[in-house]
């Protein structure tokens, strides 16, 4: 069984006058997805430069435990409407560091 790190990155874009509120209604989900096992870190923020864009970025030790964390995520229900974005997975065979 494969054991690779695996990092989720991405944007998606909603209303500007909504997007603090969007990444406030993620709050919870981002402090219970830190202490889940197998999160290395993960981080839901505005864009400094895009009034509309929201940055997506989680690392996790596996995609096990990345699958056993969207069982029990119970993301926000309740925002507005995604109007476009780009998100992938990357699965890590090999990293070290960038300097």
């Amino acid at each position: 069984m494969e054991n690779n790190k695996v990092i989720i990155a991405g944007w998606f874009k909603v209303d500007p006058n909504k997007r603090d509120e969007v990444v406030k209604a993620h709050e919870d989900l981002v402090k219970r997805a830190r202490s889940a096992p197998g999160c290395m870190d993960l981080a839901i923020t505005a864009d400094p430069v895009d009034p509309g864009r929201v940055n997506n970025f989680e690392f996790w030790q596996s995609e096990e435990d990345l699958d056993s964390w969207r069982a029990v995520a119970n993301p926000p229900k309740e925002i507005t409407p995604i109007l476009g974005g780009e998100m992938q997975k990357h699965k890590i065979e090999k990293s070290g560091s960038p300097f």
